[in-house]
């Protein structure tokens, strides 16, 4: 039976996903890193600080550290979250839905932790989350299952009895190795991918989800 529900934030809580590129690209074009958008592909599923350390062994420059253009990518996209992004369709009634149906509710990400607090705080939403755990606080990041587990772990829930909401195939796959069921709401470019089909369901939208379908799981 699930009694707790553990979100994404990026792609599925708010639609920041595409503001990470632009600051990355951003930024290393500012200190003279040679990196595309193809060259992402590289990084898929690593933390930022994890993706400019690969930077530096791979595309090499001179000046600021790998940490610190990591600490600007940051500076970047809160800036610019907090200017175009919001909250996606269907989230707060979701939310509101589970907190008056008392569900333990989560957020368990792979950004870090200080974006993760100002983004959560500027949209409103902290009042619905028990728990808040970044990536930060565990080994790996996703695909690895370790943030879901810490986060299970901090609202004293059994990861069986966890429900987990993604939009990434990463995220899908750190949810079923932590042994949860997983719900993915991917964006409509990767809809269709069939990896998703290792989702236990899929829906278009967080507006399609109601209480009868999470107490199916």
């Amino acid at each position: 039976m699930i009694d707790t529900v553990i979100f994404d934030m990026d792609g599925l809580l708010l639609d920041t996903e595409p503001l990470w590129g632009k600051s990355m690209l951003q930024v290393a074009e500012k200190h003279n890193i040679p990196i595309t958008p193809h060259k992402f592909k590289e990084t898929t599923g690593l933390r930022i600080y994890e993706v400019t350390e690969h930077w530096a062994v791979h595309y090499p420059w001179e000046g600021r550290s790998s940490k610190e253009v990591a600490e600007e990518i940051l500076d970047d996209i809160i800036a610019s979250s907090k200017s175009h992004a919001s909250v996606l369709r269907g989230v707060e009634k979701t939310l509101q839905m589970l907190q008056e149906h008392k569900f333990k509710i989560g957020l368990a990400t792979s950004s870090p932790t200080r974006m993760v607090s100002e983004l959560v705080d500027h949209f409103g939403l902290t009042k619905y989350f028990d728990e808040i755990t970044s990536a930060d606080v565990v080994e790996l990041g996703k695909p690895h299952p370790a943030v879901f587990l810490h986060c299970a772990s901090v609202l004293g829930s059994k990861p069986t009895h966890c429900l987990v909401l993604e939009d990434s195939v990463n995220g899908m796959i750190a949810g079923k190795a932590a042994r949860m069921k997983v719900l993915v709401i991917p964006d409509e470019m990767h809809f269709d991918d069939p990896r998703f089909t290792l989702a236990d369901a899929k829906l278009k939208s967080m507006e399609d989800l109601d209480l009868d379908m999470i107490k199916a799981f």
